[in-house]
């Protein structure tokens, strides 16, 4: 995957992630979660499952964004 498609697939797992988890978050992180989310998926999805394609890989980066941001509300109401 190259870099664009990295951001495309990213953008859209954050604000996939985000909206799933209703969870509000500013523009920035939700694209950071996107991307991280989206990095973690593909390692995952391809170690654990072997799904290639477009479609196992955005499910993938959702999941990882969804880990993340479950994540980032464990750690803010830990605070």
């Amino acid at each position: 995957m190259g870099i664009v498609g990295l951001l495309i697939v990213g953008i859209a797992a954050g604000f996939l992630a985000t909206r799933l988890m209703r969870v509000e978050m500013g523009v920035v992180p939700t694209i950071l979660i996107g991307i991280a989310g989206t990095l973690i998926g593909a390692v995952v999805i391809r170690m654990v499952l072997m799904i290639t394609g477009f479609l196992g890989g955005l499910v993938g980066a959702v999941l990882g964004a969804m880990l993340l941001v479950w994540l980032w509300k464990m750690i803010g109401e830990r605070r």
